[in-house]
């Protein structure tokens, strides 16, 4: 997992000095992400490197449109040269595109980065959403909670969190049943 590395190495590039909460927790994401490999067979790589890669866009030095899903994934995809898959993915994780269409970007989204359906998309919601702002293993409702306490009532992305959650809780719910499974 070459690639795996590469990603590793940006994020942490990106991510460590000038945001160290955000680089906790792309650490635990990515950990989470490769402990579910198994489950997506052969875009296994594109899910470990988007969920290394998948909070870039709140880097200062990638912030441009001011939502980090799609910055993130443009300066993946024109900068650091990234697979087209890992760019839609991290340009959709966790139901983004519902935060793009609140932000009137949904047609530039979608419009650069179709939308990733199944279960690598799945795993990278998980990923995301069981994972703490320090890094940590969390329910995803308790997750969500700490998003909607974090940005507050009325902000544009507590809104869409609180509109993309049942769409979270079914991602999560549908990957640990395959993790439980006999």
């Amino acid at each position: 997992m070459e690639q795996a590395e590469r990603a590793r190495d940006l994020a942490r590039r990106l991510l460590a000095e000038p945001l160290p909460r955000r680089w906790t927790h792309t650490q635990g994401v990515g950990h989470k992400a490769e402990s579910v490999t198994h489950l997506v067979g052969d875009d296994a790589e594109a899910l470990v490197c988007a969920a290394w890669l998948h909070d870039v866009g709140y880097s200062p030095n990638v912030t441009a449109a001011g939502m980090h899903q799609l910055d993130g994934a443009r300066y993946l995809r024109d900068v650091a040269g990234f697979d087209g898959l890992v760019c839609r993915l991290v340009a959709h994780h966790s139901f983004a595109v519902i935060e793009a269409r609140n932000r009137g970007l949904a047609s530039q989204l979608v419009g650069e980065f179709p939308a990733v359906e199944g279960l690598v998309s799945d795993a990278l919601t998980y990923a995301d959403m069981t994972t703490s702002p320090d890094g940590e293993p969390v329910e995803v409702h308790q997750r969500l909670a700490e998003i909607l306490a974090r940005y507050g009532n009325g902000d544009l992305v507590a809104e869409s969190i609180r509109e993309a959650s049942p769409g979270i809780s079914r991602s999560v719910r549908m990957v640990t049943a395959l993790l439980t499974a006999p």
